[in-house]
Parts: structure tokens; sequence; C-alpha cells
């Protein structure tokens, strides 16, 4: 007996330093235009462990609507995945099997979408400056999907605020907190709050991990919002950055920062708030990234698919 308790306290412990470094791996998900796909990598390294690729999952006839994916976020306890993307498209994504489970038609140049607490979706799309509400009915055909439109000029972000059961939006140098109906058949939006933002060029927001705090980022700046006194600080004087993505203790903030202002959105690296170089892999067109990490300024710990059928 005494033999075997040695033998598996030996076992255990060639095995603790495997399971060490498998708890400090970070991964991510980004929105990958080269090659328009979804992939997941970890920081630090040099290759792609994942992808969901345009071309093999959605159907044709809905191709052209995921030209120059714009967003990724993980979502229902990491289990799927919420994809907008410039050419109005946007997709909620089973890990399981890769399936697109709902896609609709937005338009206006979509860069960001959130789950509602009923299971619709909000979009925000800047050409033409709206919000979408989506009906989540995965028993339409994508093009019989009912949505309808808010103004908001320049719509570039919503994030679903549990706490405050607001939803968080930018539009011109205002940050909106609106409320919602929670009517799954009929959704509605109404704006209660409206918080003036020091400069204009809003693009991403997107909560701080653990925290109740939103990062923001707009086109010369980065800042982070405190939801309880409304106040910005900011955090970094980098331009262009197009994501925010932060973790709890040892995971950096993550950002991407576009190449140029002109028509170089993407870059090839991720960085954190110094200009440090977390991911870089050659020849990538990133856009946006995040942490695979839970959200729970957004979602409650248990989270499961809803549909409005």
């Amino acid at each position: 007996m005494f033999k075997n308790c040695l033998y598996l306290i030996l076992l255990v412990s060639a095995c603790t330093p495997a399971l060490k470094a498998s708890a400090q791996a970070k991964f991510f998900y980004a929105v990958e235009q080269g090659q328009s796909r979804v992939i997941r990598a970890e920081a630090g390294k040099t290759k792609v462990d994942w992808e969901w690729r345009v071309d093999q999952y959605v159907p044709d006839s809905a191709r052209k609507w995921f030209s120059n994916l714009s967003e990724v976020k993980p979502v229902y306890q990491q289990q799927y995945l919420l994809i907008t993307a410039s050419g109005g498209g946007v997709a909620l994504v089973r890990l399981a099997d890769k399936k697109v489970v709902f896609m609709v038609y937005a338009g206006g140049n979509t860069h960001s979408a959130e789950l509602l607490p009923d299971g619709n979706i909000v979009a925000a799309s800047s050409t033409g400056g709206y919000l979408t509400l989506i009906r989540t009915d995965t028993a339409v055909a994508a093009a019989a999907v009912r949505t309808s439109r808010i103004k908001m000029p320049d719509a570039h972000n919503v994030v679903w605020d549990r706490k405050r059961q607001l939803l968080w939006a930018t539009g011109g140098q205002v940050l909106y907190g609106l409320s919602y109906n929670m009517n799954c058949d009929a959704p509605e939006l109404t704006i209660k709050e409206q918080i003036e933002l020091p400069d204009g060029g809003s693009h991403d927001l997107f909560p701080v991990f653990g925290q109740d705090r939103l990062w923001l980022s707009t086109h010369d700046h980065t800042w982070l919002v405190d939801m309880v006194g409304k106040k910005l600080t900011e955090v970094s004087k980098l331009d262009r950055i197009k994501s925010l993505s932060s973790g709890p203790e040892r995971y950096p903030l993550m950002m991407l920062r576009a190449i140029d202002t002109n028509r170089k959105w993407y870059n090839n690296q991720l960085i954190d708030a110094k200009s440090n170089v977390i991911f870089d892999l050659e020849g990538l067109k990133i856009y946006k990234a995040r942490w695979d990490l839970p959200n729970a300024f957004s979602y409650p710990d248990t989270h499961t698919f809803k549909t409005c059928k």
C-alpha cells in the first residue's frame, strides 16, 4: 500500500508543472481580415491554433455580408462567438462545431454587436449612424429576421451593463445609456443617460475585467470610464486603438493599434499599454482581439443560448 501511495505522489508531482503551464496560458480570439476568418491563438506564441472561416461556414448568398470582419466576442459561457463584419453581417457561431446558429444583415458598416438579456441582439453601424435591434429567431431565414433601427451618429460599439440594466453605446462625442424593454417579440431601446466625452472619434468600448468600468478608445486616446462616478481617466495617448481587452492578474491590457489612419486599419501585432508586443505573426490583418475570458460585467455566470423561438 505504501508503494502505491508513493507512486501516486510521484505521478502527481510529475504532472504538476504541466498543469501550471496550462493554467498560465493566455488565449484570445481575433478577427483576421486577410483571410476573412476568426482565429484563436495564445499570447507569446507565433501560430494560430484554431480558425473559423467565412468561406467555409457562411452560405454563398450571405458571404458578402461578412467582408472585413470587425469584431468577435466570446459569449454564452465562452461556448459561442458573436461576430460582426463591415459588410453588415452579424453571426452567432457555436464553437463545438463552428456552425452559424444565427445570422442577419444589419448593414451600414457594422462595427460591433451585443447580446441582450432575452437573447436578442443589438448591432452598431457607423455608416448611416444607427443601432439595429435584432429579434433572434433561428426558425426563420436570415432575410426574414425582424429588425428595427435607432439613429445614433457614427455608432461604433455596444456593451450591455447587467448591474444597471442599460446598454452603453457611443455616438459622436457622447456615451449613451439606453434602457431595454425586455420584450423579445417587440424589442425597443430608449435613451436614459448621456455622458459627454472629452474627444470624438470613439471606437472600441469594452468592459474592464472584474471591475465596474469600461475601456473606451477614441481616435487619439484610450480612456477608463468609471461607471459609478461617470468620470473618464486617460490611460494612454496611443492613437488608432481599434480594440482593448483586459483580464485578471498577469493578463496585460491587449490592444490592436492600426498601422496608419489611411487604408491600413489593421495590424499583425497585438500590444500592451506600453507598446510591448503580446502577439506577432507576419501576414495577419487583425482588427480586434478579445481574451478568451468570461465577461461578468455583461452576462450572468450561468448564461445559456436563448432565442425568441
